[in-house]
């Protein structure tokens, strides 16, 4: 296999997955959208989108290769799914207390 697509294989396999995740995040709550919700909105997606890609590196690059060439893909896979959920997750709790304050 290719070695950029080997280190790069979880984003593309989980691409439309974060993609739906993200739509989700921008569309809800529908009100309010203003240029700072987007600006808000933008720098979330960007920052979680960003954590998945430097944990799966990370991740590629500390797994061990006795277990297998596959156990690489598996722990850069969950480990990067969860740096992008949590980030997601932070950047919607601060925007519903945002929000919540008016």
């Amino acid at each position: 296999m290719n070695p950029l697509v080997s280190l790069n294989l979880a984003l593309i396999l989980f691409l439309p997955w974060l993609l739906i995740l993200g739509v989700l995040y921008w569309l809800y709550p529908r009100q309010p959208r203003d240029g700072r919700r987007r600006l808000y909105d933008s720098l979330a997606l960007a920052s979680s989108l960003a954590a998945f890609v430097l944990t799966m590196w990370w991740s590629h690059g500390y797994a061990d290769p006795r277990w297998g060439g596959m156990w690489k893909q598996v722990l850069a896979t969950s480990v990067a799914y969860g740096a992008f959920l949590l980030v997601l997750a932070i950047a919607y709790v601060a925007r519903a207390r945002w929000l919540a304050r008016g």
